[in-house]
């Protein structure tokens, strides 16, 4: 079991910035890959930016360049910087951990942090 607890979301103009971060508890070390999705009202969840346990990245196309995924492994914490910031950007966003056992992939979600982009 993980358990994650998101923080760092809010109400922040265009061109701004925020700091997501992510703080991991649990059997953290049994985690393959962790990441950070969004859903605006009415859109599907989808992948903003993960990070592996080898510590490649993969980001969404609308926020490469903007946005940057990093970790830091004495805090257990997963961070998401969001740059440049848009409206098309607000939505809730949710930590999400990855368990790989064989071709079985097990999800551990946040309880989700909303981000606002409004001026």
């Amino acid at each position: 079991q993980v358990q994650l607890v998101e923080s760092g979301g809010g109400l922040v103009q265009p061109g701004g910035s925020l700091r997501l971060s992510c703080a991991t508890s649990g059997s953290i070390f049994s985690i393959d890959a962790m990441g950070w999705y969004r859903q605006a009202p009415g859109n599907q969840r989808e992948l903003v930016a993960e990070i592996t346990r080898g510590g490649s990245t993969n980001y969404a196309d609308s926020v490469k360049g903007r946005f940057t995924i990093s970790r830091d492994n004495a805090k257990n914490t997963v961070y998401l910087q969001m740059n440049s910031l848009k409206p098309e950007d607000t939505a809730v966003y949710y930590c999400n951990a990855k368990i790989l056992r064989g071709a079985i992939v097990y999800d551990y979600w946040g309880q989700g942090t909303q981000v606002a982009v409004s001026s």
